[in-house]
């Protein structure tokens, strides 16, 4: 499928999609919500795919929210009843969180690398990723703060889980910007790189040696890591057994054993894609 603001790339069993509007500083249009779901679904729909790479072009990752385009968006949302039209607003909103809910639901690992600005809506982004990467011109930025509206499609809702809270609440409440060493050592991004190139080599080199695993376990850590973040202990591991239950004698692990037996790398089969009963297709 052919996207407007992004590509999709797979090689190697890791899907690549990369924010393609340079000269437009990756601006997210209207456009773009739909396609990051509809590029999810299409790697849904992908069996080889057990990792997700999420990079960008240009000097900037991405400068959020086109404003611009959403002119005609703001401006339907101050005419009509009051009461109907906020309604239909809160649906909207909710349509636009499932635009990066996509991420974090995917089943496989989704790896971001990101390069100079990371600005509102791309700190939302990033912020449904498994693991974050950036370059040492990077630097982040919750800037709705800064236009006079609340952050509202994850950053508010993911990031406390990713740094401190009190951070969290000076780069909300003042809209400053983080740059990468600080983004480093408070555990926003996973490690630091001198130039994009050197970044994203190392960044899909991380995402070979996962799909080098074991795809079952590696869907069942995902899985099992998002419900204890959202649940407590006791529930999170009564969700583990069950799990477990159902997954712990695959093939996958007869041939890592095997593997390991016979001192040779171990074969996987892909997981099968989801049946699709009711998901629209892209």
């Amino acid at each position: 499928m052919a996207y407007e603001t992004m590509t999709l790339d797979v090689e190697n069993h890791v899907a690549r999609v990369t924010l393609s509007r340079p000269g437009k500083f990756n601006t997210m249009i209207m456009a773009f919500w739909q396609e990051m779901v509809d590029v999810f679904a299409e790697i849904e729909r992908m069996p080889e795919v057990r990792a997700v790479v999420i990079a960008s072009t240009g000097k900037h990752f991405t400068a959020g929210l086109d404003l611009g385009d959403f002119a005609g968006f703001i401006g339907a949302a101050q005419a009509g009843d009051p009461g109907r039209v906020r309604e239909q607003l809160r649906l909207s909103v909710l349509e636009m969180q499932e635009s990066f809910s996509v991420i974090e639901k995917c089943r496989v690992p989704v790896l971001v690398a990101s390069q100079g600005g990371c600005i509102g809506g791309g700190v939302d982004l990033i912020s449904a990723a498994d693991m974050r990467y950036c370059t040492e011109d990077a630097w982040f930025c919750i800037q709705e703060i800064n236009i006079g509206m609340t952050a509202d499609v994850g950053t508010l809702q993911r990031l406390p889980h990713l740094i401190p809270s009190g951070l969290v609440r000076e780069l909300a409440y003042t809209g400053r910007r983080m740059p990468a060493a600080e983004a480093h050592a408070a555990g926003l991004v996973n490690a630091v790189f001198p130039d994009q190139e050197t970044m994203l080599a190392a960044v899909l080199e991380i995402a070979g040696e996962i799909a080098s695993k074991a795809p079952l376990a590696v869907v069942g850590t995902k899985e099992m890591l998002n419900y204890t973040r959202d649940h407590p202990v006791a529930d999170a591991l009564n969700y583990m057994a069950v799990w477990q239950s159902g997954m712990l004698l695959s093939g996958d692990l007869m041939e890592a054993a095997s593997a390991n037996m016979q001192k040779r790398p171990p074969v996987f089969d892909d997981i099968l894609p989801p049946r699709k009963v009711v998901r629209r297709a892209p």
